[in-house]
């Protein structure tokens, strides 16, 4: 698994090959496949350990931010940028390999729609509305979750030239500036 991390977050996928993975591993083929199907299989494995390793880092600096959701939401992307800053190649693996792997891609999607499906279950708890809320709930928080992943893959690429704590306060800003202009929405729908 150490093995094909490395080579997914640095070389990418198309350099990922059984011989590579084993090569760098210090391993024989029999270990491979006693854990393993196929390479698809190991990178989808791969893929999933940085998604917990996330996911565990982010609901540690939920649990810190306290009650306010403005802290909650600076501590959620703050925890974000530095997890896939840190460790470039968990970014490279996040965001970007899964666009040449069909498995991979497969379980990115799927892993986007959970969070999706998470952080509009955690913004309804918080919000007044009805149907049209909950209408705009998804289509924002589709942007936001798909809005967010880009902008870590430009920024962490180069393209865009802001440092961390400025992409956290930008950020953070445009999240918050987005869930008001939602919840602006959706009370002139419900008042029409």
């Amino acid at each position: 698994m150490d093995a094909a991390f490395d080579l997914l977050g640095t070389e990418g996928w198309t350099a990922m090959t059984v011989r590579s993975v084993l090569e760098r591993a210090r391993l024989n083929p029999r270990y491979f496949y006693e854990s393993f199907v196929g390479l698809d299989e190991l990178a989808v494995a791969v893929y999933d350990r940085v998604v917990e390793e996330m996911g565990a880092a982010v609901w540690a600096a939920l649990e810190k931010a306290g009650d306010d959701p403005v802290a909650q939401l600076r501590a959620v992307v703050a925890c974000t940028v530095a997890f896939v800053d840190e460790d470039r190649r968990r970014g490279r693996i996040l965001y970007v390999e899964g666009l040449g792997n069909e498995a991979l891609n497969r379980r990115r999607i799927e892993t986007a729609g959970m969070v999706v499906a998470f952080v509009e279950g955690y913004a309804a708890e918080r919000r007044p509305g009805g149907e049209a809320s909950a209408e705009l709930g998804r289509v924002a928080t589709s942007i936001l979750v798909g809005g967010f992943n880009q902008l870590l893959v430009d920024w962490l690429d180069g393209r865009i030239r802001i440092n961390r704590s400025r992409l956290v306060d930008d950020a953070t800003a445009l999240f918050l500036a987005m869930g008001d202009g939602a919840a602006a929405e959706a009370a002139s729908r419900s008042a029409r």
